[in-house]
C-alpha cells in the first residue's frame, strides 16, 4: 500500500493523472489502478473524476488520507534516517515558502551556511506573499513557511523566530524627510505599499488606523524592490522592514523616518497543524532557530 500512497500523494498535489505519473513514473492506467485499489480499501471515493471538463476534484475523505499518507511517509523517512545512524549526512528534499522581506533578505543569508552543513538536502523555495505562503502551507505543497504576518492561531503551528523594525521611508529630496519627525507630517501623502495578503500591507494598514492617518492616495506594489525604487524615484513615501531600509540608505538612495516609538513585529515559521515534520524540516527549523538567536 505505500506505493499506492505515494501514488496518491501524487495525483492531490498535481490534481492531474499524467502530471502525477510522470511524477511517480508508472503509467497512467497504472496511477488510476492505484486509486481505485486506495478507494475499495477505504471503501469510499477519494477522487471525483470530470470526464467532460477533464479535470479531478479531490473529495473531503481525500483530503483527510492525503494528509496522513503525507504524515505515515514522512514517519517513514525519519525511522529510516535514525535506523541507518545518518543523523550527520541528513537527505532529502525540503519545500521552504518564504514572504518577500524575508525571502529577499533573511533567507539567503541563512542557507549559504545550512547549504554548507547539509550539502545533501535538495531545497526549492517559494517567494510569494504572505496569504500565498499560508495557503500553500495548510494544502501541504510546502514543508515549511516563513511568514511576516499576525498570529494564526489553529490552523498551523506558528514559532516566531526573529523581530523586525518597520520605518518610514522617503526620498532623500522629501520636505518631512528633513523636518523634526511628527505623525501629522505624513497626513495626505501617497503611500507605496505591497497588495492585499502582504504580510507588510497589514502592518501598514494598522498603522495608519492606529494614528487616524488619512492617505492622498496608494501606489500598489508587487515587490519591495519594486516599493524602494518607487521612492527613491519621489513617487511616494512607504512603510519597510529595517533590513530593506538600511541597505538602500547606506547607499544613499532614500531617507530613513524612525519614529518616536519603535514600531515592532515578529517573523514566523509555521508548519502544517498536526502533521509531524520530516527529519529535513526538523534539521532546518532547528538551525533557524540557532541562525535567529546568532541574528539577535
Amino acid at each position: 500500500m505505500l506505493e499506492e500512497l505515494k501514488t496518491f500523494i501524487a495525483v492531490v498535489e498535481y490534481k492531474n493523472f499524467t502530471k502525477a505519473s510522470e511524477k511517480v513514473n508508472l503509467s497512467q492506467p497504472s496511477v488510476s489502478v492505484h486509486v481505485k485499489n486506495l478507494e475499495k480499501h477505504f471503501n469510499t471515493q477519494l477522487i471525483v473524476r470530470s470526464v467532460r471538463q477533464k479535470n479531478i476534484t479531490i473529495t473531503e475523505k481525500g483530503y483527510l488520507l492525503y494528509r496522513r499518507a503525507k504524515e505515515m511517509i514522512a514517519l517513514l523517512e525519519t525511522t529510516e534516517l535514525e535506523m541507518q545512524h545518518l543523523s550527520s549526512t541528513v537527505k532529502g528534499h525540503l519545500r521552504i515558502g518564504a514572504t518577500y522581506t524575508i525571502g529577499e533578505c533573511i533567507l539567503p543569508y541563512f542557507l549559504k551556511s545550512f547549504c554548507e552543513k547539509y550539502p545533501d538536502i535538495e531545497i526549492e523555495v517559494l517567494i510569494n506573499n504572505t496569504a500565498t505562503i499560508r495557503q500553500k502551507v495548510q494544502e501541504l505543497q510546502l514543508d515549511i513557511g516563513l511568514i511576516e504576518g499576525l498570529g494564526y492561531t489553529g490552523d498551523f503551528e506558528q514559532v516566531y523566530f526573529l523581530e523586525d523594525e518597520l520605518v518610514i521611508v522617503t526620498n532623500k529630496e522629501e520636505q518631512i524627510g528633513r523636518e523634526p519627525f511628527s505623525i501629522e507630517s505624513l497626513q495626505n501623502q501617497r503611500w507605496v505599499t505591497r497588495e492585499e495578503g502582504s504580510g507588510l500591507r497589514e502592518y501598514l494598514d494598522m498603522f495608519l488606523a492606529h494614528n487616524q492617518i488619512v492617505p492622498k492616495a496608494k501606489l500598489i506594489l508587487g515587490s519591495n524592490y519594486a516599493i524602494k525604487e518607487a521612492v527613491k524615484n519621489g513617487l511616494g513615501i512607504a512603510m519597510v522592514s529595517v533590513y530593506i531600509a538600511k541597505e538602500a540608505n547606506l547607499m544613499d538612495e532614500i531617507h530613513i523616518i524612525k519614529l518616536d516609538e519603535p514600531y515592532k513585529r515578529n517573523f514566523s515559521y509555521i508548519l502544517p497543524n498536526g502533521l509531524a515534520p520530516s527529519n529535513v524540516t526538523k534539521v532546518f527549523r532547528e538551525a533557524l532557530d540557532d541562525f535567529a538567536l546568532y541574528v539577535k
